[in-house]
């Protein structure tokens, strides 16, 4: 199975304007559902969270300038993200792995809408195949190769516990997925034409931690402040 190269690769835009289009195509719907038609770099930027003048250029890479006195027209603003972003075509996504995070994200309405369909879950405890889930039969991960095929998927999520991540991500690039959402707690050996998004929740909420106590520490006067006096 072979994947279309990004356009957004082919173009040369950057990796780090790619990890913002969401952000602004998030801003945009929200604008829509509001009936609201144009948006200044301004607004569109403070309701996405960056600066201006890196949304002018982030958008700029895509042949975007807005107008003068207007701004960006919402809703082609929205397609043009969209159709980068390879949202404008319906891709098939496997939930690898059924336990509480892997029903969560099968329940998440959102997927749809912005352009994926959850088109298989597959796991190992015979407890849990057979069950159903969001309309869904949950496969044993023996017939992982075929559903993968036959369903046409795209994407795959790995929600498996972190000693069974690596195998199972070793089947699945061998059976030509080449996109692979990882929330397993380990790092991925992968070949380099295969493309591994990791979402790792503990190390997000240490980092949320880490600016807590920094906080705390400022308002305490504790080892923070001593360091930054010295």
């Amino acid at each position: 199975m072979s994947r279309r190269p990004s356009p957004t690769r082919d173009r040369g835009i950057p990796e780090a304007t790619v990890a913002r289009l969401p952000l602004y195509l998030r801003a945009l719907t929200g604008l829509a559902e509001r009936g609201i038609a144009t948006v200044s770099s301004e607004d569109l930027a403070a309701a996405a969270g960056v600066n201006s003048a890196k949304l002018r250029k982030d958008l700029s890479h895509l042949g975007s300038y807005g107008t003068r006195g207007v701004g960006y027209e919402v809703e082609y603003l929205v397609y043009q993200i969209s159709r980068e972003l390879g949202l404008t075509q319906d891709w098939a996504v496997a939930i690898v792995g059924v336990g509480n995070l892997g029903r969560a994200l099968a329940n998440y309405g959102g997927f749809v809408s912005r352009g994926f369909r959850v088109a298989a879950l597959l796991d190992a405890d015979p407890e849990v195949v057979g069950d159903t889930i969001a309309g869904l039969n949950v496969v044993h991960i023996d017939e992982l190769e075929t559903v993968i095929k036959r369903r046409g998927v795209s994407i795959v999520v790995l929600a498996t516990p972190a000693q069974a991540a690596q195998a199972v991500c070793d089947r699945v690039v061998n059976a030509g997925v080449t996109s692979i959402l990882n929330f397993a707690p380990v790092v991925l050996s992968v070949p380099e034409s295969v493309e591994v998004r990791k979402v790792d929740l503990s190390i997000e909420l240490q980092i949320l931690a880490f600016h807590e106590q920094r906080k705390a520490d400022r308002e305490s006067g504790g080892p923070l402040m001593a360091v930054e006096n010295q």
